[in-house]
């Protein structure tokens, strides 16, 4: 399997997906080949400063104990442990996650072992070896290994509560389905998923892939927004919140972190958008939803949504 990188520098970098591309080898990409981190780091672009957050040996150490806990589970329950605890350690504006040569070095120059753990699929019935997709490595925000958590955890926490990020990422549909539509950016609406889900109205998977496109439809003739208003934006706590990352402790293992301290999403808005999206639950079509209730395997959801966002 692919090992740790065997140079690890003292802070993250950039690497841009023509220069990532030399790397990303079918060895790699089926876990037979490790990552040459020493040439890799010559071409990557350092991040200047001494801004604490660019430390990476705080974020290897956050990988590799997550592979440690979940060493003898499946790999993708790695996800809702990993994703609140990656947001809080690197503690990263919008504008400085839309940098996506951030997450292509950390896919490749942190942590090109933990994608190959995570991502790499079973061998096929012909006898051909598993693989990881490409864009595991450099995809987009909703594929890409690293950025796809930091993104949940980003639109689904509650302020400084991750809770509402756990229930979010242990359904793999819900995370793989939600993060490609624009409406999980209105607050209301992504707390609203989550709530179906709590109260147990949406469990399974085929179910997530019922309800994503429908509330996704509807949200074309009825503004979320305008019906379920959030509060207005403070980016003050955000701020302090990052300024405060010099003084941090580690990431929590055993405990959830805490976010910045910003104002919590009106209840009553996500009381109202769980009201309105139940009832276009029920009409939704659900593969299978006679025969295969509480069935956890689901269809895959690709295609599901929109890949408008810019950010």
């Amino acid at each position: 399997m692919t090992s740790r990188p065997e140079h690890l520098p003292e802070r993250l970098a950039l690497i841009s997906d023509v220069q990532a591309a030399e790397y990303i080898s079918t060895g790699l990409l089926e876990g037979r080949e490790d990552v040459p981190s020493i040439a890799l780091n010559k071409v990557a672009e350092a991040l200047p400063g001494d801004d604490a957050r660019l430390r990476l040996h705080r974020v290897r150490d956050l990988i590799d104990d997550a592979v440690t806990k979940f060493r003898d589970e499946r790999p993708t329950a790695a996800d809702a442990w990993l994703a609140p605890r990656l947001h809080e350690t690197l503690r990263l504006t919008r504008r400085e996650a839309a940098e996506k040569r951030l997450w292509t070095y950390m896919a490749l120059g942190v942590a090109p072992d933990y994608v190959v753990w995570r991502h790499l699929s079973d061998p096929k019935a012909d006898g051909s070896r598993g693989r990881v997709a490409r864009d595991r490595f450099v995809g987009p925000h909703y594929k890409q290994t690293f950025a796809r958590l930091w993104w949940a955890a980003e639109l689904f926490r509650d302020g400084s509560d991750y809770q509402p990020v756990v229930v979010a990422c242990g359904n793999q549909d819900m995370l793989n389905s939600a993060l490609r539509l624009d409406i999980v950016d209105h607050r209301p609406t992504a707390l609203a998923l989550v709530g179906l889900m709590e109260s147990g109205i949406v469990r399974t998977g085929r179910e997530v892939n019922a309800l994503t496109p429908a509330v996704n439809t509807a949200a074309a003739t009825l503004m979320y927004d305008v019906i379920a208003p959030d509060v207005e934006r403070d980016g003050e706590p955000l701020r302090d919140w990052i300024a405060g990352a010099a003084s941090a402790l580690p990431s929590p293992r055993n405990n959830l972190p805490e976010g910045p301290e910003e104002e919590r999403v009106p209840e009553e808005a996500v009381r109202r958008l769980v009201a309105h999206f139940e009832e276009l639950f029920a009409d939704a079509p659900v593969r299978g939803r006679a025969s295969d209730e509480g069935e956890g395997l689901c269809a895959s959801a690709e295609g599901i949504g929109s890949d408008r966002r810019t950010r």
